[in-house]
């Protein structure tokens, strides 16, 4: 019910999955759970143009008093990789038109407009609330600087993916690639407010993510033998970003914020085995890598590739229930992450259901 592409929690779109079905009868009788969800949906919906407007001028205000951005530049690019790397002749320029917040603007609405914040920003808040009420203490500004700092975060990882992908905004890339030390450090500027521990636990899980990038990155050069250990690993880009700002949410408290990490890094994960299948129809392709070319690598049948990985998201939000029944019973916000899920495992069936529509015979590896 939070995706770029509205089509997918349409009526008749929910009509067509066991989930999306589930999802109208909540709606129906108006469950604990989808009254929840409406309401954290609403309040995102309101705060996500703030978010954008907020972003641009914080990023514009870091890029225009940085005193030494040929120095930032190589820094990202040393401890992150050479392709974010950008020519030094071309720093200035892409600088000097950035420096307009019109265009940084468009840069910024490019990035958000992704199904990953799209879809996190209202949890966030859920998530945030109820640990709130757990541990009975509430900080507005805390909360705030919190969701920020995550959201940017987790923004971040559009534009590294869009320079490593290569397969969207090819006009904005090198604009991208002089922007992400800029997020970065906004990023850790916001989420510093909110303690050491919660800063300590960022910057670990931003490095696995980092990892798992590299490991993504890798594997794109060989369409053939990929294991399912290096999936696994890759995937450590879903769920040490999601996961982490799970775990942070509860201000890494324990139960909660082990609890919370469980539960959002496997929705992540099966999260992200949709995005390949929509990325597949896409793009009339295969992804490289991804869990699809992984089963096509094993079994030479386009159509089982798809309904294997579909199989595999399953398996993820069933590992996500285990962290719903280690919740006490009482607990404020179980209903809603039960109707998360269900608009999780809706999502990937949609897609499914719209890739089987598609003469899979022409889908190669890309």
């Amino acid at each position: 019910m939070s995706s770029k592409n509205d089509i997918v929690f349409k009526k008749e779109s929910l009509l067509n999955t066991k989930p999306g079905q589930q999802i109208i009868k909540n709606r129906l009788f108006k469950t604990k759970g989808y009254e929840q969800f409406i309401k954290y949906q609403k309040e995102s919906a309101i705060e996500f143009t703030k978010l954008s407007s907020k972003f641009t001028n914080d990023l514009s205000f870091l890029i225009k008093t940085d005193s030494d951005m040929y120095d930032t530049q190589q820094k990202f690019s040393d401890l992150y990789g050479s392709e974010f790397e950008l020519e030094s002749s071309v720093i200035d320029s892409i600088r000097s038109k950035l420096t307009n917040i019109t265009t940084l603007s468009d840069r910024v609405s490019r990035i958000l407009d992704s199904n990953f914040i799209k879809m996190t920003m209202p949890i966030f808040m859920a998530l945030y609330d109820s640990a709130s009420i757990f541990y009975d203490d509430n900080n507005s500004t805390l909360r705030e600087n919190l969701i920020y700092g995550h959201l940017v975060a987790i923004d971040l990882s559009e534009p590294m993916d869009r320079i490593i992908d290569k397969d969207e905004d090819l006009d904005y890339l090198n604009d991208y690639k002089f922007m992400n030390p800029y997020i970065l450090k906004l990023a850790n500027d916001q989420i510093s407010k909110c303690g050491n521990n919660v800063l300590r636990e960022f910057n670990n899980g931003f490095k696995e993510a980092i990892n798992g990038q590299k490991a993504d990155r890798d594997l794109k050069l060989k369409h053939e033998n990929i294991k399912s250990e290096e999936m696994d690993y890759c995937y450590k880009k879903y769920r040490a970003v999601i996961g982490t700002a799970g775990k942070n949410m509860a201000l890494c408290r324990s139960p909660l914020g082990e609890i919370f990490y469980l539960g959002m890094a496997k929705a992540a994960e099966c999260t992200g085995c949709g995005n390949e299948i929509e990325d597949a129809i896409r793009n009339k392709s295969i992804k490289v890598p991804s869990w699809p070319l992984y089963f096509y690598s094993l079994t030479g049948d386009v159509a089982k590739c798809f309904e294997l990985t579909l199989k595999k998201s399953e398996i993820y939000i069933e590992e996500a229930q285990i962290a719903l029944d280690m919740l006490p019973e009482d607990f404020s916000h179980k209903e809603f992450l039960k109707f998360l899920f269900l608009t999780v495992r809706h999502y990937n069936h949609f897609w499914y259901n719209q890739l089987k529509k598609e003469n899979l015979q022409q889908f190669v590896a890309s």
